[in-house]
């Protein structure tokens, strides 16, 4: 396994490199650039188009745009090799110093609801699966595919209206990470004002996918237990219990772990508008920012942070293959 997975960290270098190379080029891509806001921020105090243009040719001078393409991207790479990501266009503060603020806020946020979503769909989807076609299985499956249709936008709106203060009751906040006084609580009350700010987004990042991997593991499930060997477990008088947990639902988990390895991607894409709504300072919010001010650091350091992140849960999840199934095994047969 240690040859497999030295092996894979080295694929990730070329493949970090080709997904940063297209990122860099394909931003340059899009419409105006930080030199030209700046100098359209400014207008009122610019007198003549002269004048403005001056400012621009200024401003790329600074930031280093007046250079060709690849001059830009070689000085970005060796950055990168020292892990500096450089200062942001927008505000002038290092770039890993704005990521190491949202960065944590959205892992908290996006490993809150992995877990939720895996504890809950997984026992529920088994539980459908043993009782196929039966009330529960209806009713669950309704249930789900309601939840599954319902945009994570709308029901952030809906909760912050129903819970949140809007006409109704007032029992969540919907803004921010921590309260104004976070500071000064202790370390229980600090985690405990965390967890109340984050029920409402937890929400609207946890029921689609709820509703996906709970469909997706009783269909798993399903195909399973019509399989050979759990009728020889069975018929070897091994207990029921026995049979669905040891025998059944480890090998049905072989689908889902394949997910695991785009979920986490998924979700820190999908938290951008969540965070948005509810004004949570993290990777979502900093992105679609830096991406309407053209702030080409920030946006490229978060493209190589969430590729890195990609990189990393696919390769945690083909290590999962081996744990959860012994037949699975990264050594070369003869």
């Amino acid at each position: 396994m240690v040859t497999y997975l030295l092996k894979r960290i080295l694929l990730m270098v070329p493949t970090l490199f080709g997904i940063t190379l297209i990122t860099f080029f394909v931003i340059q891509l899009a419409p105006g650039d930080p030199a030209s806001l700046k100098a359209q921020s400014g207008t009122d105090a610019l007198k003549s188009d002269q004048m403005a243009a001056e400012v621009i040719e200024e401003t790329k001078k600074l930031y280093g745009l007046d250079r060709p393409l690849y001059v830009q991207y070689g000085i970005w790479l060796t950055r990168l090799a020292k892990f500096d990501f450089g200062n942001s266009y927008r505000d002038h503060r290092p770039v890993i110093s704005k990521i190491g603020d949202a960065l944590p806020i959205t892992l908290t946020l996006n490993i809150l609801t992995i877990l939720i979503v895996y504890l809950i769909s997984i026992p529920l989807g088994a539980y459908s699966a043993l009782k196929p076609r039966g009330a529960g299985d209806k009713l669950s499956a309704l249930m789900l595919f309601i939840l599954y249709s319902l945009p994570n936008f709308w029901v952030a709106m809906m909760l912050i209206v129903l819970l949140g203060g809007g006409d109704y009751l007032n029992l969540f906040p919907i803004a921010g990470f921590t309260s104004d006084n976070a500071s000064s609580l202790s370390l229980i009350g600090w985690l405990g004002n965390v967890a109340w700010h984050l029920v409402l987004p937890v929400i609207c990042l946890t029921y689609a996918s709820l509703a996906f991997l709970s469909r997706f593991s009783r269909a798993s499930m399903l195909d399973v237990i019509r399989q050979d060997y759990i009728r020889t477990a069975r018929a070897k008088g091994l207990s029921e219990r026995r049979v669905i947990w040891k025998h059944a639902l480890r090998n049905a988990l072989i689908p889902l772990v394949t997910l695991m390895g785009t979920l986490l991607p998924s979700l820190l894409a999908g938290s951008v508008i969540i965070e948005q709504i509810f004004a949570i300072p993290g990777m979502g919010r900093l992105g679609f920012e830096s991406v309407l001010s053209r702030d080409y650091p920030v946006i490229m350091a978060i493209a190589f942070i969430s590729a890195l992140l990609t990189l990393v849960s696919v390769l945690v999840s083909d290590v999962l293959y081996v744990v959860i199934d012994p037949r699975i095994t990264f050594k070369r047969r003869a």
